[in-house]
């Protein structure tokens, strides 16, 4: 399906993303930014509309930061702070099944949904649109042929989000742009890592996962993989796998990729504890650019993390959604670039 992308040029968001933007590409090629107002701020006639938004999990960092935007943002734009309710689906589909069934009752204008699995889109999509009510989905992207339905069938439906392959590839860069020389600590000609994944149902985990090793790959570099666990985007799980891999493997492992920077926070927890030194003796990457992560990119006790941008996601979703509401349609998928942040540009990130 081809997919074109919407712009969000932000004034406010920009001081605190600086880089921040849409106009990403599927295959991460740069696009020509294009702006587009989707309200006027504080439009009255929004004041009484409902909105319903469901989030996967309220204990994710990054999610946090979204709903938190993203409330703000529609309040912004006009509506009313006591007609949008957010929910915590508590990492359970069940749940946020349960209460997607509670907003179609209670007749929201728009619905707003992170799914627990995103497997579960076709089947969410099919009662919301049989309750008549326009959706967006946000952050966990649908496979390409849910996708394709809705546009075969002028559904309003889209989703707003980054192209986690984007995110992967720019992991693997910033281990490749150290060079061989610099990595390969022990000598062997290869880079030997280990990779710690979210969720495994969540296309974001499966292609930050293949995408991180393809860039080195694609750059000529030989690759050994000691260890492949499943985090499930938490830092605590993320510090147990790591702290049981340096164990294990020791001084052989030279790199630790994370799906996420909750579990790279975990991850410098057990490094640390194991004695040793990111940027000497081992490399660790994350995504999101968390503020804490970035602060520890700056000082170099992380290698580098890559922007994952929740300003310009949350009113991408919010600006789709009052078109939505005001009648008006929207492109089946609405994309941001990602952003590499490492020490030499960190600075403008905190």
């Amino acid at each position: 399906m081809k997919k074109k992308f919407l712009a969000i040029l932000l004034a406010g968001a920009m001081a605190v993303t600086c880089l921040a933007g849409c106009g990403g590409s599927k295959d991460a090629a740069p696009a020509e930014d294009k702006t587009e107002a989707a309200a006027p701020a504080g439009d009255s006639a929004l004041a009484d509309k409902k909105v319903g938004v469901c989030i996967y999990q309220f204990a994710d960092n990054f999610m946090t930061l979204f709903r938190t935007e993203l409330e703000d943002y529609l309040v912004a734009q006009g509506f009313s702070k006591d007609n949008i309710k957010i929910m915590d689906g508590a990492n359970d589909q069940a749940t946020q099944s349960g209460q997607i069934d509670n907003f179609i009752a209670e007749g929201v204008d728009v619905l707003i949904i992170n799914p627990v699995n995103s497997s579960s889109a076709a089947t969410i999509t099919d009662k919301v649109v049989a309750a008549g009510i326009p959706l967006v989905y946000i952050n966990r992207e649908p496979a390409p042929e849910e996708e394709q339905r809705w546009a075969d069938n002028s559904w309003n439906v889209c989703y707003v989000g980054c192209d986690a392959r984007q995110s992967g590839t720019m992991q693997g860069e910033i281990i490749a742009d150290l060079g061989l020389e610099k990595v390969d600590l022990n000598g062997n000609g290869k880079i030997d890592y280990i990779m710690i994944e979210g969720d495994p149902e969540n296309v974001d985990a499966q292609f930050r996962t293949e995408f991180s090793i393809k860039a080195l790959t694609d750059a000529g570099l030989e690759v050994n993989c000691l260890d492949d666990q499943v985090g499930m985007w938490d830092q605590v799980k993320g510090q147990e796998l790591v702290g049981n891999a340096l164990s294990k493997f020791g001084n052989d492992i030279e790199v630790v990729f994370c799906n996420n920077d909750a579990m790279a926070l975990g991850a410098l927890q057990s490094i640390q504890t194991a004695g040793r030194t990111v940027g000497t003796d081992i490399f660790l990457v994350g995504v999101d650019a968390l503020a804490e992560v970035v602060e520890h990119v700056s000082n170099g006790a992380i290698t580098g993390t890559v922007l994952n941008d929740h300003i310009a996601q949350s009113h991408g979703a919010a600006d789709a959604a009052i078109k939505f509401v005001n009648g008006e349609t929207n492109e089946v998928y609405i994309g941001c670039d990602y952003v590499k942040v490492t020490p030499e540009n960190a600075a403008e990130f905190k």
